[in-house]
């Protein structure tokens, strides 16, 4: 056979596809890189629970991702509420603290709640991201 014959390179091209065919068939199948799982609702600190001319540090208001009306928050009732924030000193080898709280009922009807944390959270986290814990589970 010549090198320049079309014919034998088309039967070259065949028998390789053939080959790639059966090599597909016997290859095991790619484990895919899992991507992490995120186990908390995302929300936000609104501030805290007030009147026109009282504040009430001891209460703050959330807002949770995706709960819109007050049957919405009867899940989160009871959960845990992280507020993770980053400080200049390190302590324990780790420059970022935790407050914790917990949902305790909602507030009005448009899905936010009331939350009670450990110590009262300081005014510069009224608009920072908190994380709403899926634990303790009460289903």
């Amino acid at each position: 056979l010549a090198q320049g014959d079309p014919v034998a390179k088309s039967q070259s091209v065949c028998r390789r596809e053939v080959a790639m065919a059966g090599e597909k068939q016997t290859k095991k199948p790619v484990k895919k890189t899992k991507q992490p799982v995120r186990l908390y609702a995302k929300g936000v600190i609104l501030g805290c629970k007030r009147s026109k001319s009282n504040c009430y540090n001891n209460c703050t208001l959330l807002k949770i991702d995706g709960v819109r009306t007050k049957e919405d928050t009867q899940f989160y009732l009871g959960k845990r509420v992280a507020y993770v924030y980053k400080a200049k000193k390190e302590v324990q080898n780790s420059k970022f603290r935790v407050m914790w709280g917990k949902v305790r009922r909602a507030h009005g009807n448009s899905g936010t709640v009331r939350a009670k944390f450990a110590k009262n959270i300081p005014p510069k986290a009224f608009g920072a991201p908190c994380r709403v814990m899926l634990y303790p589970s009460s289903i």
